[in-house]
């Protein structure tokens, strides 16, 4: 299922999915974050070397908080988070962690689009198995926001409304 092709397919399902369920006023469906298997638990704990070659390891963030996004090259929405998610990180430098999980095959597309994009954030190349400890990432974009005590606390799928996910970043922010 890694294949780019399988990813692609579960994006355009996943995009019609959205396309098709009712949309609440801030932008998700009313009940997504309470239907989705991995909020409110234990974020599990990962160790992957970045593009850098530096280890990214979850647990070593304890005390911010994390945005844990998995995405790809060739997903459009991705495209257009990450952006502001190297905004936020510079934003809100020592308080918040962005960590970007590629789910593309190769490196090369990767490291090319974190330098047309300027993301100043570790990127780790990811997997099937880690998709699944964080119960099955089938469509892309998927992020996750996991407080400074590790626990996973909002998690968004597909196209996303980054003004309500930079709310709850700042809910979840610790006091400076």
């Amino acid at each position: 299922m890694r294949s780019g092709g399988g990813y692609r397919a579960a994006g355009v399902i996943l995009a019609a999915g959205i396309a098709l369920s009712p949309v609440s006023a801030s932008g998700l469906s009313g009940d997504a974050v309470a239907r989705t298997p991995a909020a409110q638990r234990a974020a599990p704990d990962f160790s992957r070397i970045d593009l850098d070659r530096r280890e990214v390891r979850l647990e070593a963030y304890r005390g911010k908080v994390v945005l844990l996004n998995f995405w790809a090259t060739w997903c459009e929405p991705c495209i257009a988070e990450v952006p502001r998610f190297a905004e936020w990180q510079r934003k809100y430098a020592g308080r918040l962690q962005v960590i970007g999980v590629s789910m593309d095959d190769e490196e090369a597309p990767v490291r090319a689009a974190c330098r047309k994009y300027g993301l100043n954030y570790p990127v780790v190349m990811g997997d099937e198995k880690l998709g699944e400890q964080y119960g099955r990432v089938l469509g892309l974009p998927m992020t996750f926001l996991i407080d400074p005590a590790g626990k996973i606390r909002y998690q968004h799928e597909g196209a996303t409304d980054l003004e309500v996910m930079e709310r709850e970043i700042r809910k979840l922010l610790p006091r400076s």
